[in-house]
């Protein structure tokens, strides 16, 4: 539980082995104020020197937004090169859940270290591995009759889910929706239909990956309401796909986020994914949760799956479970991850380090972040939709607790996206030292570190929405 002071938030953890009870600060002081520190003209001169050896030598596939150069980072506050000081509404593409640098996962992490740093849980055996798969088999949703199968990032573990699958089922192909981002590795990228540059001259990719539309209510492809609509999007699969385009007793699994990520923070209505289990109960086909960027408190809940009482065979997790050290999981009932030795393996998987962190995050997740996430989201959500309704160009804001999308528009009626001026917005709230990201084709998205206070929540939207009458010219 967490217990709050006029000093900070704190939670209450067990004994250690002297008797003594610890207590860890997990958000700060929610009576500071502090705000974003930009001092010289962006990209600094140290900067500047970064960007041309970057320039020089790193692959030009990577998707960077603007030039930010950080050298160090603290809670929900980044340090560039140059000494300018950010507030991070990122969280490293939502994987720093504790924030930057938590004094708990460092001391984990340091404690491990001098330990062991590396054995192949592959091939060997540790207690770090085996205590987190425990953990994991106790926090996803279902049974706590799992296994777990580690790897290193999000993509390594749809991969797992989609091998797992039809391994399992002894089935060849997939379903999957568009809008989705499942990752860029041949298997994964085969079910990502998130941007088509993400795609593009990377064909053929794996067959037998059929795709379908989403739940995006804003934005229905079938120009329906909901709840009239009696989640058409999921009949379709049935009545017409499985009917008479792909024969259900060859769909190994479906994959879905429940949050979409990279489509534009896409919440869908409460109905979609309980008529989504009860198809997949009616056809035996797996139902495959990606979690990577939705899971691990982002939404207020553990997993966002669990907004819609709703509970998946396969879960693939990532981003968040380990506070910025690479690891990712792939978890599912013990009777569905029945694949023999030999048939699936990773050599970094399941790092000693990383294990140690994700253990430390999942503690401070329990105890309070979780609850924070819940109740910052609902401010948010609250300020985002009073600017809603102050302006015509945003048409939609919509999210689960700190995993928030704001889409803007050309205007109410015609709801065309303005990817310029969403970019252009971004990039203002950089100059004015707020870290922010865009998703989908103009959704601007909330993923901050989970141990944001109320002032840092305040201090950032009011930075946003600056940036908005900037460019957008409202006086």
């Amino acid at each position: 539980m967490a217990v709050t002071t006029a000093k900070a938030t704190v939670i209450k953890v067990k004994k250690n082995t002297r008797g003594r009870a610890n207590r860890q600060t997990i958000t700060p002081s929610n009576n500071r104020k502090r705000s974003p520190s930009v001092t010289v003209r962006l990209p600094g001169p140290k900067a500047r020197m970064i960007l041309n050896k970057d320039r020089k030598y790193v692959s030009p596939s990577y998707t960077r937004s603007y030039p930010a150069v950080i050298e160090s980072g603290k809670g929900v506050w980044v340090t560039d090169v140059d000494g300018n000081v950010f507030l991070d509404f990122c969280a490293g593409i939502g994987v720093v859940s504790t924030g930057h640098c938590h004094p708990a996962v460092v001391r984990a992490m340091a404690d491990q270290s001098a330990k062991l740093l590396h054995m192949s849980g592959t091939d060997f055996y540790y207690p770090n591995q085996a205590n987190l798969a425990e953990k994991l088999a106790e926090i996803v949703p279902g049974a706590k009759n799992k296994k777990v199968f580690f790897c290193n990032s999000g993509a390594e573990a749809v991969e797992c889910a989609m091998k797992l699958a039809r391994y399992h089922k002894r089935r060849a192909r997939y379903i999957a929706f568009t809008g989705a981002f499942h990752g860029r590795t041949f298997g994964a990228l085969s079910l990502t239909a998130s941007k088509v540059t993400q795609r593009r001259y990377f064909a053929p990719l794996l067959s037998g990956v059929t795709h379908v539309a989403y739940a995006y209510c804003y934005r229905c492809p079938l120009n329906l309401r909901y709840p009239a609509c009696d989640v058409a999007c999921v009949k379709y699969i049935d009545d017409v796909l499985l009917k008479k385009v792909v024969p259900p007793e060859e769909v190994a699994a479906l994959f879905v986020e429940p949050i979409q990520g990279e489509g534009g923070y896409i919440v869908p209505p409460p109905g979609f994914m309980p008529t989504l289990r009860a198809l997949c109960d009616k056809y035996e086909i797996l139902l495959v949760d990606d979690e990577v960027q939705s899971g691990m408190g982002r939404t207020g809940k553990m997993f966002a799956i669990e907004h819609f009482s709703t509970k998946a065979d396969i879960y693939c997790i990532a981003k968040g479970v380990a506070s910025g050290m690479p690891l990712g999981a792939c978890v599912s009932k013990a009777g569905i991850m029945d694949w023999e030795p030999g048939s699936h393996g990773s050599t970094f998987a399941g790092n000693p380090v990383s294990c140690a962190a994700a253990l430390k995050t999942i503690e401070l997740l329990e105890g309070g972040l979780i609850e924070n996430a819940a109740r910052l989201g609902a401010i948010a959500l609250d300020r985002l939709s009073d600017l809603k309704n102050q302006y015509e160009f945003i048409g939609d804001v919509r999210g689960k607790g700190l995993m928030i999308g704001l889409e803007l528009v050309s205007d109410g009626v015609k709801k065309e996206p303005v990817k310029d001026r969403r970019n252009a917005v971004v990039f203002e709230a950089f100059k004015n030292g707020l870290l922010l990201l865009g998703a989908g084709e103009s959704t601007v998205r909330f993923i901050p570190p989970l141990v944001i206070g109320e002032n840092e929540l305040h201090t950032g939207l009011e930075i946003f929405e600056k940036a908005l009458k900037k460019v957008f010219r409202v006086s």
